[in-house]
């Protein structure tokens, strides 16, 4: 091998690294920095960039996607002295990807320590009913404070996320026992309202009951005082047509009213409760005696209201039908 070949093979080799040296492919998500004897000149965008040789370089290659860091585990110490242990992750995004490389040296672990002391601020500010119940509101307060803080690095922190929250054994004993005791008191209340809605139902069916049934007796009241009433007035029809026929000298509506009202009283007579009544057959010539005689009595009344005095008959005698006992007192 002639010098002539290793010379040719030399210089080949050389421009082979000068031209890798010269340019640069720039993945997609990714942006290197260019550096001209260490100083930050340019940002390579994804695609195909070109250096001048031996006198620019790759500085740094920063990752523009959007990352997860987590948060270290810490305890913290809440504004009711209880202690309580935290964790959690961030989501950061590059935007500017020369501030991010040139004004914060380790990116990650200063966005991880940040969070960890503005993760103790807040949770610390907290009672730990509060921790334990808002998180989200600790993830709002956490996100604004970080990015902020991040805002001029160049990075967006775009949500952060408690991812865990412990607190020590005898504070959790505690809360079983208050969440067990508030839902038994719920469940009495519960029971209590239920035997209270119940109780209430049952007044009102018996209010309504009660309204029903005062009503029934209000209407049968009126039904039977209308009957009463009707009564009375067939009654006083009856009468006056009786006292009619008597003024015109009929004697047989009389007798009729008086045997009606005769057979009535002995019907009273035969339902009477007491013991010693005794029903005692009554003959007929006996009830056309006591018609007659008050037919007599009419006619009396006539002739004295036309000023004549007739004379006065007496009526038979009753005479009791053979074999008949008479009433006992």
């Amino acid at each position: 091998m002639d010098v002539t070949t290793i010379f040719a093979g030399v210089v080949l080799l050389l421009a082979i690294v000068l031209l890798i040296s010269v340019i640069k492919i720039v993945p997609q998500g990714r942006e290197f920095t260019v550096e001209r004897f260490g100083k930050y000149t340019k940002t390579l965008s994804p695609g195909i960039g070109f250096l001048t040789p031996f006198v620019e370089r790759i500085g740094r290659r920063m990752n523009m996607m959007e990352q997860v860091l987590d948060v270290p585990t810490q305890e913290v110490i809440t504004k009711d002295n209880a202690m309580v242990r935290v964790d959690g992750i961030v989501f950061i995004q590059v935007m500017d990807s020369a501030r991010a490389a040139y004004r914060v040296d380790d990116l990650t672990y200063a966005i991880a320590q940040l969070c960890m002391t503005n993760l103790r601020t807040v949770v610390g500010s907290m009672e730990l009913d509060e921790v334990l119940s808002q998180r989200d509101s600790i993830n709002t307060r956490l996100l604004h404070v970080i990015d902020a803080a991040t805002e001029p690095w160049g990075v967006k922190v775009n949500r952060i996320e408690i991812k865990d929250l412990t607190p020590p054994t005898d504070i959790t004993n505690a809360m079983a026992r208050q969440m067990k005791a508030e839902r038994e008191r719920r469940a009495v209340i519960t029971e209590a309202d239920g035997e209270k809605s119940a109780a209430i139902a049952r007044a009102e069916g018996a209010k309504q009951a009660a309204i029903l049934q005062a009503e029934g007796r209000k209407e049968a009241a009126f039904r039977d005082a209308e009957a009463r009433e009707r009564e009375a007035e067939a009654e006083a029809r009856a009468t006056a047509m009786v006292s009619e026929a008597i003024a015109r000298g009929d004697v047989n509506a009389i007798n009729y009213f008086v045997a009606q009202k005769y057979v009535e009283a002995f019907a009273e007579l035969a339902r009477s409760p007491q013991q010693r009544t005794v029903i005692v057959p009554t003959e007929m010539s006996a009830l056309v005696g006591t018609i007659a005689g008050i037919g007599e009595m009419v006619g009396l009344a006539k002739a004295q209201s036309g000023g004549a005095t007739p004379p006065v008959r007496p009526a038979p005698p009753r005479r009791p039908a053979p074999g008949s006992v008479p009433p006992s007192a």
